[in-house]
């Protein structure tokens, strides 16, 4: 249901394990357990936007996940061939869960930069935290329409574009996301940055 019905399924390699035990918090116990529930929703090892998109809307019933799931599905598909594959999935578990907030940043600011230019511009962020309160739900979405909101916004964006370039780069993004935890916490979607 939204993996692809190809019959040769992506194997789990001992090299695979290896790297993600390298790359991730995972013991290879728990990498092989999720490798197990991964291949139970997805046979074939593909993970479609469909169905990544049916389990995000489990987690938020009240809102239309829809546009943010597309961005986060996005900053998954770390080769862009349209689907997820396990390391992928296993990868980005790992990261977003993750206790290291650097890392955490590092993964968000490419989740906002929605051209992969390297930079996030205006447009851009104000499109994330939108679909980030669309998918929170109606109460969400309501504080987040209006001039107000956009004012919101684009303080932030002026506090983290250091050098008024009209954008902001990974190092400007890190920079005030150290030194201001609330901001940190917003931006990389986390109450425990």
């Amino acid at each position: 249901m939204g993996c692809t019905n190809s019959k040769s399924a992506i194997k789990l390699t001992d090299e695979d394990v290896e790297f993600l035990r390298k790359n991730t918090n995972y013991t290879e116990k728990e990498i092989r357990d999720w490798y197990k529930g991964f291949q139970v929703d997805c046979p074939d090892g593909k993970l479609s936007k469909e169905k990544f998109m049916e389990i995000y809307q489990g987690f938020f019933k009240g809102g239309n996940p829809e546009k943010f799931c597309q961005n986060v599905y996005r900053t998954f598909d770390e080769d862009g061939n349209g689907w997820i594959d396990f390391k992928e999935f296993l990868l980005a578990i790992g990261i977003t869960t993750s206790t290291n907030q650097r890392e955490k940043l590092k993964w968000a600011f490419k989740m906002y930069d929605i051209n992969n230019d390297g930079t996030i511009e205006l447009d851009e962020m104000t499109k994330i935290i939108k679909a980030l309160h669309e998918m929170l739900g109606e109460e969400a979405n309501e504080a987040f329409d209006g001039e107000e909101a956009a004012m919101r916004v684009k303080d932030i964006f002026e506090k983290m574009d250091s050098n008024n370039d009209g954008k902001i780069c990974l190092e400007e993004f890190l920079e005030v996301c150290n030194i201001d935890d609330g901001l940190a916490k917003l931006l990389s979607l986390s109450g425990d940055a």
